[in-house]
């Protein structure tokens, strides 16, 4: 149907259509008259989430603001902060309200249940958009009753707010002070054993004492490789000393053979001028061998002296050498012994710091804790208390009324258009030339206009023939 067509049907049943509208607003301003009236009383607080913690210092993070929002609104809406408001207020001693249970539920199931779920319902919150403030509004037909449970909801809500970070706070500071105390006694027994296995191998606390060790085992170290050099050496000259000494230059050089062999040259050279001068057999010259016999007879004394000491020599550096060796051997097993007490007691020593560590932690979440758990203030804040409205939220007459009014428009066009499908007329042109299917000649004017039957310039014949026509059914 277009526009038109429904202007002309709206214009051709007018009256049904006043009626409905009409009947719209007398239920609406009915319903106004009789319905209890309802007063809204709302209080604002601030939820500060912008502040660091004054225990933590932690912040919320800007993608944590609006999940920590919602957890406040389903905080402040909770059982627990409704039944605080309803004990603050003794509402389940009111005969009223119990009244309102027993007509509502006929007595069946607890009270208190009843009672919160009521005080739920009527229960509004709203958070200020991009900010922590939260309007907490209640609904009830007196205006002091819904300012009363509205400042309840408030006080509740920062005291349960308060009680759930106390609360937890007092549980964890039980179990930190039990585990500290098991933690100290595992620290004292840690550093214990570390004291009797220090004061038991006389292990200073520094590592000096292992420092001196290992550079006397690197002191006997070079000690040995010297006395290994002078051993080979002097088992050399042991070993030439037996074979043919007279060709070592120590026994060939040694002051008192090169003596000897001076003085045997000089009666060589004087036995040979007495053989020349007084012949082989003249006493001087036997004197002479004799004597050189004798000095031959030193030298090889002193030859084998000589020699002696080079293999006592000899002897003497095998001996220092097995000594040191033997002394290397014994400091090298105490330096080794004394690492093995050193890294024993830094294990003692690592299971003590991780025992002083694990003490420290706890200890000092234990004293987190507890000054959580003393705590006696929370980050909600009241910007304004909830004061008596003097006039009621609802109902609204004139709000009533408008969407009383819209509604019935509404309804008086689908009244109207129904009616017009089950008693459909031709009243335009369009109608008459799709319903007939048939052309049309002449469009006679209306004869129920008044305007031209009672006008004054309308000649007699005029007035005679339109109102001879038929008016058209409504």
């Amino acid at each position: 149907m277009s526009f038109s067509r429904l202007l002309v049907v709206m214009r051709a049943r007018w009256r049904a259509a006043f009626l409905v509208v009409a009947g719209a607003i007398a239920v609406a301003v009915l319903l106004s008259v009789l319905l209890p009236r309802q007063y809204r009383a709302t209080a604002a607080v601030l939820v500060d989430m912008r502040s660091p913690d004054p225990l933590m210092g932690t912040v919320l993070g800007t993608t944590l603001i609006t999940g920590y929002m919602a957890t406040q609104m389903d905080v402040v809406q909770s059982e627990r902060v409704v039944r605080r408001a309803i004990t603050l207020l003794g509402l389940a001693q009111d005969p009223a309200w119990k009244q309102r249970w027993l007509k509502d539920t006929q007595g069946e199931g607890e009270f208190q249940n009843w009672l919160t779920e009521e005080v739920q319902r009527k229960l509004d919150l709203q958070p200020t958009r991009e900010s922590g403030v939260m309007s907490i509004t209640f609904t009830a037909t007196e205006p002091g009753t819904a300012a009363a449970v509205a400042n309840a909801i408030v006080k509740a809500y920062i005291d349960t707010t308060l009680e759930l970070r106390v609360e937890p706070a007092k549980r964890y500071n039980d179990f930190f002070d039990e585990r500290s105390v098991q933690l100290r006694t595992a620290l004292e027994e840690a550093q214990s054993k570390l004291s009797r296995f220090l004061q038991s191998n006389g292990i200073a606390a520094s590592d000096e004492r292992i420092d001196v060790e290992s550079l006397r085992l690197s002191e006997l170290s070079s000690q040995l490789v010297a006395l290994q050099s002078m051993k080979a050496e002097s088992g050399s000259r042991e070993q030439m000393a037996s074979v043919s000494s007279d060709k070592m230059s120590e026994v060939f050089n040694h002051p008192a053979v090169a003596a000897l062999n001076a003085d045997l040259s000089r009666q060589q050279v004087k036995l040979g001028e007495l053989r020349q001068r007084l012949g082989a057999q003249h006493p001087e010259v036997k004197e002479i061998d004799s004597s050189m016999a004798e000095l031959r007879t030193l030298i090889d004394a002193e030859k084998r002296r000589v020699s002696s000491g080079l293999v006592a020599s000899n002897q003497m550096t095998s001996s220092r050498e097995a000594q040191i060796r033997a002394l290397l051997v014994e400091q090298r097993a105490k330096v080794l012994r004394m690492k093995g007490q050193r890294d024993e007691a830094n294990a003692l020593q690592h299971d003590v710091d991780n025992a002083r560590s694990a003490y420290d932690a706890v200890f000092q979440r234990a004293r987190q804790t507890s000054l959580e758990s003393q705590i006696t203030q929370t980050n909600v804040s009241i910007l304004r208390q909830a004061s008596a409205p003097t006039r009621a939220a609802s109902p609204k007459l004139w709000l009533n009324v408008s969407v009383a009014l819209v509604l019935g428009v509404l309804l008086a066009i689908a009244t109207v258009m129904l009616r017009e499908i089950r008693d459909r007329r031709m009243r335009t042109v369009e109608d008459v030339v799709e319903g007939l299917r048939q052309p049309l000649l002449v469009i006679m004017p209306k004869a129920s206009t008044p305007r031209l039957l009672t006008h004054p310039k309308a000649s007699p014949l005029k007035t005679r023939i339109l109102g001879s026509f038929a008016r058209p059914a409504r």
